[in-house]
Formats: C-alpha cells, sequence, structure tokens
C-alpha cells in the first residue's frame, strides 16, 4: 500500500469553548432541556473545573494533541489582565477571562500535553474611533501567556468571521473590512509573536460570504483553517433524524466541504496546509445522538477520509460540553465518541496509505503505518451498512478491535463484546484486540474495525 499523506502528529485534537473557561451561557444538553429544547437552547454554566483529575486524565491519554479555545464567545471576552478582574464586562464586551481562568488553561495545557490555539477578541470594546480593530486585547494575553510559560502554538484572528451578526463583530462588518483588520493582526503578530503560526480565515460556510474571506486573507496565513458542521441541531431548527447518520451522503458531506476550501487554497494560497478547526455531529451542541455510538461511524469515518486527504489537524468540539462532548459534561465519564478516539490514538499512525479497496456503498477502509509498531500496518474498517454484512480478505494474520453496540442509540459502546468503561480509581482499562487468523474476515452490520497488523513488510513503515 503506498503513502498518500502524512499528517500531523497533533492530528486528532479538540476544542475546549472560551465560554466553559469564562463560564457563562452554552447549548443546553437535551437531558437538561427536556421538551423544551429548542425554545431553551442555552443554559448558565459555571467555569469548568480544568483541575479535575478524571479530566486531566482523560485528556492526557489522548496525547499529542492541540487545545483549541475559542469559540463564537471568544470574540467579546474581554481578558482582564489584572489582579481584580470586573465584576461585569467592560462596554463592547460579553464576557470576562481572569488571569486565574487562563492560568488554568496553561497549566492543563501542560498537563495534556496540548499546545493551545485561540483566536483574539473583535468585538466593539476592541475598536478604536474608526471602528478599526486595535491589538491591545491580544498583546496583553499573548503577553501573559509567554510569562506565566504558556505556549500558544497557533492562532486565528477571529472566529468565524463570515456569521459576524452572531459573532460579536460591528454592523455592516464585510470582507474589506475582516481584510482590513486581518492585515493589522498579521503584522502584529509577525512583530510580535512570529513563533505562533497564523490560521485562518476560520470560516463555518462554503459560499459566497466565506470566500470572499478566504480571498482577503489567503496571503496572510500559514495554514489555512475552516470549521464544518453537516447540518444544524435539532435546537437550532435542524430536521436530520438518526436514521441518516449512517448513510453514505451524511458521511461524504465532511469531504464535499474540504473539496472546496481545497479548491480555494490550491487557487489563494497554494502549498499551505489544512486544518478543520472545528467540527462536530451538528452544529449547536449536536443532536440527541451524538452522545452516542451513533456519531461514532461520523467521527471515525471523518478522520479517515480527512487523514487521507491530507488535512493536517482535525479538531473535534467539544471536549467536554453539550451533546457533542466527547465527555460528559457533568461527570466527566467518556461517552462511545472518546473511546473511538483513544483507539485512534493507539493504533492510528501518522504515515497514511492507498489501501487499494475501491470505497462502496456501505463499507469504508481506511489504512495508517500502526502507531509505535515498526513495520506494522493498521486498518479502519467501517461497516455503515445496517443490514449487510462485508468481508475483507487479509493475507496475515491481526489484531482485531470491533466496537458495536446492539442498540446504536445507546450511550455505551462494546469492545470485542465487552462494555468499555473506567475501572476503579478511573483508570483506563485495557484496550486488547483478538488475535485474527488471515484470510476472510467478515464485519457485521453497523460496526467499525480496527485492525493491526505486525510485520507487515510495506517499505512505507519502517
Amino acid at each position: 500500500m503506498p503513502r498518500v499523506a502524512t499528517i500531523d502528529p497533533r492530528f486528532q485534537s479538540y476544542n475546549i469553548e472560551m465560554v466553559e473557561v469564562t463560564g457563562g451561557r452554552f447549548w443546553k444538553p437535551y437531558a437538561a432541556a427536556g421538551a423544551d429544547a429548542k425554545t431553551e437552547r442555552f443554559a448558565p454554566r459555571l467555569p469548568i473545573d480544568l483541575r479535575d483529575g478524571r479530566l486531566r486524565k482523560l485528556a492526557a491519554a489522548l496525547a499529542p494533541a492541540y487545545l483549541r479555545v475559542s469559540g463564537t464567545w471568544a470574540n467579546s471576552t474581554f481578558f482582564a489582565d489584572s489582579e481584580a478582574p470586573p465584576s461585569a464586562p467592560p462596554a463592547g464586551f460579553g464576557g470576562v477571562l481572569t488571569r486565574q481562568q487562563w492560568l488554568d488553561v496553561i497549566d492543563f495545557s501542560h498537563a495534556v500535553d496540548a499546545p493551545i490555539v485561540t483566536s483574539f477578541a473583535i468585538s466593539a470594546g476592541t475598536r478604536d474611533a474608526a471602528g478599526q480593530w486595535t491589538s491591545e486585547q491580544a498583546r496583553q494575553l499573548l503577553s501573559f501567556t509567554r510569562s506565566a510559560g504558556g505556549q500558544i502554538a497557533a492562532a486565528e484572528f477571529m472566529n468565524e468571521p463570515d456569521l459576524p451578526a452572531i459573532g460579536g463583530a460591528p454592523d455592516r462588518y464585510d470582507a474589506a473590512a475582516y481584510g482590513r483588520d486581518f492585515a493589522a493582526f498579521r503584522a502584529f503578530m509577525k512583530d510580535t509573536a512570529s513563533d505562533v503560526t497564523i490560521l485562518g480565515p476560520s470560516t463555518i460556510g462554503s459560499g459566497a460570504d466565506a470566500r470572499a474571506r478566504f480571498a482577503v486573507s489567503a496571503e496572510g496565513v500559514d495554514v489555512v483553517s475552516y470549521h464544518h458542521y453537516g447540518a444544524l441541531s435539532a435546537r437550532c431548527g435542524g430536521g436530520r433524524t438518526a436514521k441518516q447518520a449512517l448513510s453514505d451522503q451524511w458521511l461524504a458531506r465532511t469531504g464535499k466541504t474540504l473539496a472546496v476550501y481545497q479548491a480555494l487554497r490550491d487557487r489563494l494560497a497554494p502549498g499551505k496546509p489544512i486544518w478543520l478547526t472545528e467540527t462536530a455531529e451538528s452544529a449547536c451542541g449536536g443532536n440527541r445522538w451524538a452522545a452516542t455510538f451513533t456519531d461514532t461511524f461520523r467521527y471515525l469515518d471523518q478522520l479517515g477520509r480527512l487523514a487521507r486527504a491530507g488535512v493536517q489537524v482535525v479538531m473535534h468540539n467539544t471536549l467536554t460540553a453539550s451533546d457533542y462532548g466527547l465527555l460528559d459534561e457533568r461527570t466527566h465519564l467518556p461517552r462511545p465518541n472518546y473511546w473511538a478516539a483513544l483507539l485512534w490514538r493507539r493504533l492510528m499512525g501518522t504515515s497514511v496509505l492507498d489501501t487499494g479497496v475501491p470505497q462502496q456503498s456501505g463499507f469504508h477502509v481506511y489504512a495508517h503505518c500502526a502507531r509505535d509498531m515498526p513495520g506494522g500496518i493498521a486498518l479502519l474498517v467501517i461497516n455503515n451498512d445496517r443490514r449487510m454484512r462485508h468481508e475483507l480478505k487479509l493475507p496475515a494474520a491481526a489484531q482485531r478491535y470491533t466496537l458495536a453496540n446492539a442498540t446504536l442509540t445507546g450511550g455505551t459502546v462494546q469492545l470485542n463484546g465487552r462494555t468499555l468503561a473506567l475501572e476503579p480509581s478511573d483508570r483506563i482499562p485495557a484496550l486488547t484486540g483478538d488475535a485474527t487468523a488471515a484470510g476472510t474476515i467478515v464485519f457485521a452490520p453497523a460496526t467499525i474495525t480496527f485492525l493491526t497488523i505486525a510485520n507487515a513488510g510495506n517499505s512505507n513503515c519502517p
């Protein structure tokens, strides 16, 4: 199998929203909203406890990764660079980030081997009399981070500039205004923090607004960044059902969005890497099944598909907030997607291979050099067909790791027939494979399987 791409060692990464760090209103989980999910979209929350032992242990198990602290609320968050932060946001801001809260982010970043990716405030409080963005807030955050021993590895100017009306931007904030501000941001960053990778444009759409903002910033970014959600969740009026969640049409949406950004990159920023800095089951906190095994097909197929296309980093939204979190936001217990993420982290290396297996309806096969297994190959085999089994012939013995659940919308997942759960003292259980002989392997309907083949003899995997 020839090598087709090489991905960043921190390819599989995640978001903790800025509003989680500061406290505020975020997407209310369906279990808490009940029948009022559409009318009660948001719920107040206290700042996340980034010193929680379980949270740190589970995040560290996904290392190395990037920790992105951004989101819509970051666009209007005031960094209080003082010992006594204000009790309310200053004029032109919607929230307050204290020194201690950011110190907790820095400490968490170190503890779990996840350098910080962020964006900066761009709301009215950051602007001069002419309405142009000023860098003082960004300067204070960068300076404080350095003084505290933190590392901001990469930064976006603002979150989702193609949705200015909900993102704290001034009225009539068009592409020209964004381009002017981005140029000022780039000049500031190159002068003040030249070691920080500039990402952009961090847009959410693929239409005219996103394209226009890409055009005015493409020359100034080091890495192209974009966001992708295949749909809106029910709490924001989306009508997608769980029956569609395993369909080839749904799984293909991430590739269609990428194709738009690849075409823009090739035309306007040729050769620059691409990062997907925010993605999940659906926007606005995810649907009810985002916390179940149903979404694991989307999660892993997206990783496999984008790695094969050469995307360098994929950041899941979120680590632990609302229904699309890898962890339950109240207990920090793992959801099915967390176990899938952990298997990917342990088995799939950074060299991406061409399987030679044509993609077919209901059956997707991806291959990488195996992680920490010189000469080994790892396969990800997704049978997203709900009714039909599929087969694959392997010429060598393998270790098999099959994820399944008799009830797709259940909140647990089985590995080779054993339900995965934390052990006493929050120990992560052994994730062991079953020895599988060479020959024809059968994959049951609606299952996901990793296969590792030691000593595969592939010269691309020394």
